[in-house]
């Protein structure tokens, strides 16, 4: 139809660069083809012209022939051009150096990144939260954590202690439990006899009746505003959290190392102090030797 354009073929930048390049290296080579044809008929030519046509028959250098001379030191020039071709413009033109120069910034990059992992890092300060504890209410974390401070990996408990799981009925039973939107979803169904405060950013997320949903620990702690004493049950985020505000810490510190992807912050015995200590040795119901410790807040 009238006025409509044709479509003209693009070719990107990539293309167009090795386009650019094939020309470049046909030149080359075509340069190279000619200087070798040149090199035959002159070092012909200067042959006849010696021993035909008689000129500087009888100059000769070291008992040689002058043109033989002549012949090596073009035939020196034909090699330098033929190695400039297939070496030089080849592995180390202009592609060669942006490589090279490529490989020098990565090597500085790893370089920088690993003087930065053994410098000391700077201390950063702890998120202020917020809180609206009322005054006879003692904020309390309780967790299973251990000797280096794992306490679940894919959302599951890693050992079985049932000491610790009474334990855990037992405080908790009665009370508001606190916790993050992975922890509540790792029960079967809500724990009995406990009112469950449930943390995310999701708003539209649907809970089972009598189950409060809030957006963020400060909102968690206002909805406990009736229990004396509410517990945080996890999980790694919400503890990190809640650490910082809590007054009491009823810990199972659990006598063994384990591979996790969740961890409890380190309990700093300078603002937390041991009230209570009762060790555990493992026997058919407990996999490991345990003890239930009760920190309160300096």
């Amino acid at each position: 139809m009238f006025g409509k354009k044709k479509d003209i073929p693009q070719i990107d930048k990539d293309q167009l660069e090795l386009i650019q390049n094939a020309q470049n290296r046909i030149k080359q080579k075509k340069r190279l083809y000619i200087h070798f044809v040149v090199f035959l008929i002159g070092a012909v030519f200067l042959i006849m012209a010696n021993t035909v046509l008689g000129i500087g028959e009888n100059f000769k250098i070291f008992e040689l022939n002058w043109f033989v001379y002549a012949i090596f030191i073009w035939l020196f020039l034909f090699i330098y051009h033929l190695f400039n071709v297939f070496i030089t413009h080849k592995f180390m033109g202009k592609a060669w150096e942006q490589e090279q120069l490529n490989k020098l910034v990565a090597k500085q990059k790893d370089g920088i990144e690993k003087l930065k992992q053994t410098l000391p890092k700077e201390a950063v300060p702890a998120p202020k939260i917020e809180t609206t504890k009322t005054s006879n209410q003692a904020l309390t974390i309780i967790v299973a954590a251990a000797e280096n401070d794992a306490i679940g990996k894919h959302n599951k408990l890693i050992w079985h202690i049932s000491d610790d799981l009474k334990r855990f009925k037992s405080l908790t039973s009665g009370h508001h439990i606190i916790m993050g939107r992975k922890t509540f979803e790792s029960f079967p169904k809500p724990l009995p006899n406990r009112r469950h405060v449930v943390i995310t950013r999701n708003s539209n997320y649907q809970v089972p009746e009598g189950v409060v949903v809030v957006s963020s620990l400060e909102a968690a702690i206002k909805a406990c505003a009736s229990d004396p004493q509410p517990y945080i049950i996890g999980g790694g985020e919400i503890y990190k959290q809640a650490i910082l505000v809590a007054d009491k810490l009823e810990l199972t510190r659990v006598h063994e190392s384990f591979p996790a992807d969740t961890f409890f912050p380190k309990v700093d015995t300078t603002v937390w102090k041991v009230t209570n200590s009762v060790i555990h040795k493992k026997d058919d119901k407990n996999e490991f030797d345990f003890t239930f410790l009760t920190y309160e807040r300096k």
